[in-house]
């Protein structure tokens, strides 16, 4: 992969540092001349290299702080969902068995949701909760990333074992 200084920007992400350094200047950490030299480089800037030096002896704007947190959860949510949609096939499957077989016994599939389920809620509880953990549901779904992983590495590995 190039150097990712090297690549080029976009019209949003000029915007985005004209936002931040229009706060820095706000906040006195730019005179407005600074943000005047700034602001055009930022408007000729077509690399991220470039991007990147306007503002690396600034420090991060809330703006940019909160940009991150929701690209982040954004991130989470979408890798909930995902296995929100594995657990709930599941759990379909399950109940269409129980109910093709009669739906006269106890209503087992009931343990298959609970196990499925339940893992998904608290990391939705985490991460959409009044004291969101976004670092215990990142590890929590790397973990689980890392062993599908490795259970796939294992089975290409005893595929490929001569017998």
């Amino acid at each position: 992969m190039s150097d990712p200084s090297s690549l080029r920007v976009a019209d949003a992400d000029r915007e985005q540092l004209v936002d931040d350094l229009r706060e820095h200047m706000l906040a006195g950490r730019l005179s407005s001349g600074e943000f005047e030299e700034r602001l055009e480089k930022a408007y000729r800037a077509s690399t991220r290299g470039e991007v990147d030096a306007l503002k690396a002896d600034l420090p991060m704007s809330p703006a940019t702080l909160n940009r991150a947190l929701v690209k982040r959860k954004a991130d989470l949510r979408r890798r909930l969902l995902q296995e929100t949609g594995g657990a709930l096939g599941v759990s379909i499957i399950c109940v269409s068995i129980w109910a093709a077989a009669g739906a006269q016994s106890n209503f087992w599939p009931a343990w298959v949701i609970a196990v499925t389920l339940l893992p998904l809620v608290r990391n939705a509880w985490r991460v959409f909760g009044p004291a969101p953990d976004l670092e215990s549901v990142e590890a929590h779904l790397r973990g689980r990333h890392e062993r599908r992983l490795e259970r796939q590495h294992r089975r290409s590995r005893h595929r490929r074992l001569p017998r």
